[in-house]
């Protein structure tokens, strides 16, 4: 579990980012569960949007991948989703207070 002020601290390492993954009318998927994970073990931090053709709800979609992934959300801001998992090369250093 993060706390505040870890989570204050990926946000503002998330703030440069740009999406790696667009969730679409199809929604969540098999595919979308691995590449994601994949993802997160190469960076930790992952940034995605839901596109406006996505029918899913932002809270749900971020629930789906983050259950399935074993990450946590950071934050939730419009339509994008900023995920967090640490990987086993940890490359982000969290403050520990």
């Amino acid at each position: 579990m993060l706390t505040g002020k870890q989570k204050r601290q990926l946000r503002a390492m998330a703030n440069g980012l740009k999406p790696l993954f667009q969730v679409g009318k199809d929604g969540v998927s098999y595919n979308l569960f691995n590449t994601v994970n994949d993802s997160l073990e190469a960076h930790e931090l992952v940034k995605i949007s839901l596109l406006k053709t996505c029918t899913q709800d932002v809270r749900e979609v971020a629930f789906d991948i983050s259950s399935n992934t074993n990450s946590e959300i950071v934050q939730i801001i419009g339509r994008t989703v900023i995920l967090y998992r640490r990987s086993k090369n940890g490359k982000i250093e969290l403050v520990w207070d």
